[in-house]
């Protein structure tokens, strides 16, 4: 998507940034729904996958290392939130298999749709508070500009298979984003 009307100001710190991403994605899913032609379901949904897929491995890189630190229980929360990515990561996987004019598409949105709001519940509600609270505003400014490069090598299709990790995504990412960006422009897939 070369038009991202949800893209941060200065002065965002990174609750900010991800925070209007889970709007974006939230709009995107009622589009989806409200979309009476299949293709404009396909255009959109390749969009959400994109830019779902490059956030959950900002927020992998650099915000969970910060949950895990700062917030009590952190490990047990960045399990569950990547236990979620991995689940949001298989829906999108099954929409890229589907025909979006197929009724199982809608469903698949639908699935994709619960798990994205209580993920979006779990951060909002608790993680980022608390991140706020615990976290310097000039350390949260710092994420903020390292989810944003992050973003701009991160993969842009879902790759269930591969590892919910730091390390993994700063080593082998930005590899696998080069591939999937060059698929997409190779498919006139504009995301």
């Amino acid at each position: 998507m070369t038009d991202r009307p949800y893209d941060s100001a200065p002065g965002d710190d990174v609750v900010d940034v991800l925070t209007r991403q889970h709007r974006q994605f939230l709009d995107l899913v009622d589009e989806i729904q409200a979309a009476g032609r299949p293709e404009v379901r396909r255009d959109l949904a390749d969009v959400l996958t994109a830019e779902l897929m490059r956030h959950a491995v900002a927020e992998e890189m650099h915000v969970y290392p910060a949950v895990r630190d700062h917030l009590p229980d952190g490990e047990a929360a960045v399990e569950h939130d990547t236990r979620e990515h991995q689940e949001l990561e298989e829906q999108l996987k099954a929409l890229e298999g589907l025909d979006a004019a197929d009724a199982q598409f809608l469903e698949v949105v639908g699935r994709l749709e619960a798990t994205l709001r209580d993920h979006v519940r779990d951060e909002e509600g608790e993680q980022f508070p608390l991140l706020r609270a615990r976290v310097p505003r000039e350390r949260m400014l710092e994420m903020a500009e390292q989810v944003r490069r992050a973003e701009q090598l991160a993969p842009t299709r879902p790759h269930p298979a591969a590892p919910h990790s730091e390390l993994f995504h700063k080593l082998v990412g930005p590899g696998v984003g080069f591939v999937d960006r060059l698929r997409d422009r190779l498919a006139h897939r504009d995301v």
